[in-house]
């Protein structure tokens, strides 16, 4: 079965996450994120915790989240971000889902 890519929704979010996870300072924050769990971590500490400089980190993390693979959330005066587990598994899931469909038989 041939699938158009230019025409599959899903394959256009799964390119547009993989492309902001090409960065390694990008991989390196989600990675943090997903360590912390589904609290997160407040902005402050995810740069202490990576030494990134924060107008560096708030590039970095606007990549993030328009791949939608990390969320932000104002907690009083902080900032925290967490992963989206939920899109990160999925995009796992892309990528293993097809696996061994073309293999032939053994």
């Amino acid at each position: 079965m041939s699938v158009d890519l230019l025409e599959d929704a899903e394959a256009a979010q799964a390119a547009q996450a993989f492309a902001a996870l090409g960065a390694p300072q990008r991989l390196a924050i989600l990675r943090c994120l997903v360590r912390a769990g589904p609290t997160g971590l407040p902005v402050g500490a995810l740069g202490d915790r990576l030494g990134v400089a924060p107008s560096t980190l708030s590039h970095h993390i606007s990549a993030l989240v328009r791949a939608d693979l990390i969320g932000q959330r104002r907690e009083g005066r902080s900032l925290l971000c967490h992963a989206k587990f939920d899109r990160v598994e999925g995009l796992a899931a892309y990528l293993v889902r097809e696996c061994c469909r073309d293999e032939g038989p053994r």
